[in-house]
């Protein structure tokens, strides 16, 4: 009879493409994963890997097998947390999944609040762009993750929790530092620091102002909102920060000048992701009702 530890062994081994990874990853023991992929393998007659000294590839049949084992390991993980709910809400892990550019300025906000009230949780958090969440979160690696919203989600639900608007930030010498707000017109032959390719902030930023890429002609990249700031600093453009980043992103700061962005807002929506069937619905809408709570100081 096939187990529900061999298809997790077994999915575990297609997503590290590692027997020794897969074996860690599961907290066993190489032999005893080698051991059940290979009776895995011989009660279904089928076989799911080719493996050498070098490497681990999924054969075809193995695709189509491992595809509905995960389908199945979804199922019942949703049963799993279909009983932890009727207990004590949020009292069961969670993967938590969070983009940079909301991560490191929602979760010191948020988390003190979420140990005080919620003791039981243990939160998994991993950041990450937000393709690679959406991703994780289909196929159950993940509960839930935070997303900055428009984005694609198809076939998933969103609960958004918060909304926010843009700030440029520019330097002192700017011909831009002595304004309070500014429109897009503003800032259409401004050198733009934005995020590179993959961050929703930049697609975001463009689109709260009505910016095509190609418009953007003296705009230079960087990987964090972090190193964009330090470019700001040094006098090479403006960026655009959204507003729970602006404190801790400038704190201040002589070095920085900051002007709201005019255009109409929100500019993003932050909300929690989850499968049509996540059976912890109801403890994200908790989650999501702590961060909003958090974030607007209630």
């Amino acid at each position: 009879m096939i187990t529900f530890k061999q298809l997790s062994y077994a999915l575990a081994v297609e997503k590290t493409r590692h027997f020794k990874q897969a074996a860690a990853e599961c907290a066993i023991s190489q032999s005893a994963l080698s051991t059940a992929i290979t009776e895995l393998e011989s009660q279904v007659g089928l076989q799911l890997f080719e493996r050498d000294n070098k490497r681990v590839l999924v054969t075809p049949v193995g695709e189509q097998f491992l595809a509905r084992a995960r389908e199945i390991k979804i199922l019942l993980d949703d049963l799993y947390r279909f009983s932890a709910a009727e207990r004590a809400p949020l009292s069961s892990p969670l993967g938590l999944g969070v983009i940079p550019t909301i991560g490191p300025y929602l979760l010191p906000r948020v988390l003190p609040a979420v140990r005080r009230q919620y003791p039981d949780l243990q939160l998994r958090i991993q950041e990450d762009q937000s393709h690679v969440l959406v991703e994780k979160v289909r196929s159950g690696e993940l509960d839930t993750a935070v997303l900055a919203l428009p984005y694609d989600l198809a076939g998933l639900h969103a609960f958004e929790f918060w909304q926010e608007d843009f700030y440029l930030v520019t330097y002192p010498g700017s011909h831009l530092a002595a304004h309070k707000q500014v429109s897009s017109e503003m800032l259409r032959d401004e050198p733009l620091l934005l995020l590179q390719d993959g961050h929703c902030l930049k697609d975001h930023a463009l689109a709260a102002c009505k910016f095509q890429p190609a418009e953007v002609t003296r705009s230079v990249s960087g990987t964090s909102l972090y190193t964009l700031l330090q470019m700001v600093a040094g006098g090479l453009g403006s960026t655009f920060v959204p507003e729970m980043a602006v404190a801790q992103l400038t704190g201040g700061s002589q070095e920085y000048r900051l002007a709201q962005l005019t255009e109409p807002g929100p500019h993003r929506r932050l909300a929690l992701i989850s499968r049509l069937n996540y059976a912890g619905a109801d403890n994200l809408l908790l989650l999501g009702k702590l961060f909003r709570a958090q974030l607007s100081g209630a």
